[in-house]
């Protein structure tokens, strides 16, 4: 009976109908959260460099503290951290649009912009270590590589969806409303649905080293060179992400259309949602390396094509065929990511994948601003190409190291 139901029915029946929704919202506070912050102190502080320097070390706080997350679900599991956490950045976020219409200092909002980045819920990298855990229990061996693929393919599309929707939202709201109810939106959100993703009965197939049946590997095992280079791959995809709606908005404001910045922004954002998905029908002798090189080669490229783009149409064009190429990047470093996370480190793996994105789209956005308006925007649409060769670069160390200690191309997913 196990045999004859296809392998996504099986995943989707051990997880459950209400885990993917849950898990999807629960996503949305993190990609509210900078560009929240921006607009919130903008608006009440009158300071676009305040407001992009509480975005960025909001970003930085979740990228220094996100592997401390994981690691610590690693070892006494996700409900005991999500469920702590994800109150107290609740709170903050709530008390974060009193502090700034207050006559608080400049320091004290830059403080509490740290916390709330550093106390994030690491919703997506926990739930592609719970769907590993599914996959582990529950999928016959032989069909546990294409499955991985499938999904870590619709988790990277529910994260490109999220971080479309999410600054939308944002936007929406401070326009039709107030700037302050996006960041109380937030709260509420993370409240009510990362809580209800922490105790959802998945986390209990992530129990913690403690409960686990295998032992944890050592903490070094997390720098052997071939991981820290998926690492540095997703890190340049975050950079890119950064330098290229930093450039697009720039580009824009030159003609006052900076505000529609997000909705050409969307043309990259849809198709790679849509060709990230599209992942899962590769084939498996189109092999993990051979996609990251091959899609990331696309993405320079377009990259390359961006920069000279001197034309709302020329930058449309680009935006969609970057849409193709770092769509399935994603998906190929985090199966990557999957694949090589030591025994016991999966929540420490996702997360460092996680905060290498949220790291490199930060400091990008805020060095990109720097050089918009200190050597123009011409020098700002070269960012995103520069990105790309990081990626690209980050893929061919990854193809060398593999060849060196002469590993087969593709590993199982661990039992």
């Amino acid at each position: 009976m196990f045999r004859t139901r296809p392998t996504s029915s099986v995943l989707i029946r051990s997880a459950g109908l209400s885990y993917f929704p849950i898990a999807f919202i629960a996503r949305l506070p993190f990609a509210m959260m900078t560009v929240g912050v921006l607009t919130l102190v903008v608006a009440e502080r009158g300071s676009v460099t305040l407001g992009g320097l509480n975005s960025a070390v909001a970003g930085l706080g979740t990228a220094i503290a996100g592997p401390l997350l994981g690691a610590a679900a690693d070892r006494f599991g996700q409900r005991r951290v999500l469920v702590p956490v994800g109150l107290v950045n609740a709170a903050l976020l709530g008390a974060f649009p009193f502090v700034v219409a207050s006559t608080a200092a400049d320091a004290a909002v830059l403080a509490l912009s740290v916390l709330i980045g550093m106390s994030a819920p690491q919703v997506a990298p926990m739930s592609r270590t719970r769907l590993m855990a599914v996959i582990r229990r529950s999928v016959q061996r032989d069909r546990r590589e294409k499955v991985l693929n499938g999904t870590m393919a619709y988790e990277s599309a529910a994260d490109e969806m999220v971080f479309i929707v999410g600054p939308f939202l944002v936007g929406l709201l401070a326009v039709a409303i107030a700037p302050w109810v996006a960041i109380a939106g937030a709260s509420a959100l993370t409240f009510v649905f990362v809580t209800a993703f922490a105790l959802h009965p998945t986390g209990r197939l992530h129990p913690g080293t403690d409960a686990a049946a295998t032992t944890q590997a050592p903490a070094r095992e997390l720098f052997r060179f071939r991981l820290p280079t998926v690492v540095v791959g997703t890190l340049g995809v975050g950079v890119f992400f950064g330098a290229t709606l930093t450039s697009l908005t720039g580009f824009l404001a030159v003609d006052g259309d900076g505000d529609s910045a997000g909705l050409l922004y969307g043309v990259m954002g849809i198709g790679s949602a849509v060709l990230a998905l599209g992942t899962a029908a590769l084939p498996e002798r189109f092999t993990l390396k051979a996609r990251w090189l091959a899609f990331g080669s696309l993405l320079l490229a377009a990259a390359v094509i961006y920069a000279f783009a001197r034309s709302g149409t020329g930058l449309v064009i680009a935006l969609a065929v970057l849409g193709c190429g770092v769509g399935p990047t994603l998906v190929t470093l985090y199966s990557l990511g999957a694949t090589l996370s030591p025994a016991g480190r999966s929540a420490t793996t996702m997360t460092m994948l996680n905060s290498a994105v949220v790291v490199g789209q930060a400091v990008a956005a805020a060095v990109t601003g720097l050089v918009v308006d200190r050597l123009g925007i011409n020098a700002a649409l070269t960012g995103p190409a520069v990105a790309a060769a990081i990626v690209v670069a980050a893929g061919v160390a990854h193809a060398a190291a593999r060849q060196r200690v002469a590993e087969p191309e593709r590993e199982p997913v661990p039992a």
